[in-house]
Order: structure tokens, then sequence, then C-alpha cells
């Protein structure tokens, strides 16, 4: 793997003279091996992870399955993309199993999410049906395990 490629994805965020500094190599570089990345499309962009607990208080997030039935052009990429290109849609995947798209959605409150879903989603040609289901807790995000301190004093500490 690349050796840039590895510090982003295992590493703290750092600017390119620090990851210059640990991979010995001058900051001029670091940024080349970047622009190469991006440019080849292994790349696609770099953001902090947010604790969940903390973007929870300010965001709604929901996981909605999609069934499609795929006609004419495009089939379930075309539709896949059409999903995609909406705001609000954070992940699209193609799935197996009962159903087609699995797509990920963030908004201001609940009634936002449902109103996507019922103005939006479900008058998309070729959306057969959806399941959402409101994402209520994290315990792990992007490999990163979360934690929720201010749970701790609610409850009495159990031993082992």
């Amino acid at each position: 793997m690349n050796a840039v490629l590895k510090l982003l994805l295992e590493g703290e965020a750092l600017d390119t003279a620090q990851m210059g500094k640990i991979l010995g190599l001058g900051a001029d570089a670091v940024a080349r091996e970047l622009e190469q990345l991006r440019k080849d499309g292994v790349l696609l962009g770099l953001r902090p992870v947010l604790n969940p607990s903390w973007e929870a208080e300010r965001r709604v997030r929901a996981v909605i399955e999609i069934k499609v039935r795929p006609e004419g052009r495009g089939g379930f990429d075309g539709l896949a993309e059409r999903i995609s290109a909406f705001e609000q849609v954070e992940s699209c995947h193609l799935m197996s199993g009962g159903y087609d798209l699995l797509v990920v959605v963030t908004a201001d409150n609940l009634y936002k999410v449902a109103s996507f879903v019922h103005e939006r989603l479900a008058r998309i040609e070729g959306v057969q049906g959806t399941s959402t289901h409101f994402i209520l807790r994290a315990y792990k995000k992007d490999g990163f395990l979360v934690s929720d301190d201010r749970r701790d004093g609610d409850k009495p500490q159990v031993s082992a």
C-alpha cells in the first residue's frame, strides 16, 4: 500500500510537513503523492471522524433500505446515481438480499428524513418500496470505538 495513503488511513490528521517528517520525505513530495492519489481516484477526500454522540445532538441519521425495479437505461447504476445526487444522502450501496440499495441519510430532524423518503425517494420511477431505520446510537464509527462519558454518571457501577 502507498505509504502516504497508509499514514492517512491509520494516523491522526497531519499536514504535509508532518507526514513528510514521519515518512522521511519532503512536504512537496508528500503533496505530489496526495495529488497523484486524488488524480488516480484512490483518495476521494480527507475529513475528520466526528463523535456520533456530539453529532446526534445536531443531526438525525437514518439507514434506508430500498427495493427497486431497474428498467430502462442505467438499471441499478442509474437509480443509485440518481439517489446519490440528493444532498441528504451520505452514502448509497448496491446490496444483495431482501432489498437492493442501502442508503444512509442525514437531516436536521426526523420529520425532514420522513419528508425526504416520502417526497423524494418514493416518487422516483423504479422505487418499489422503502424501509427506514433511524440510528439511535453508535458504538463504533469508521474504525473508532465511541464512548459516551455523559451516560456514566447516570448508572450505578457494576463489578465485572
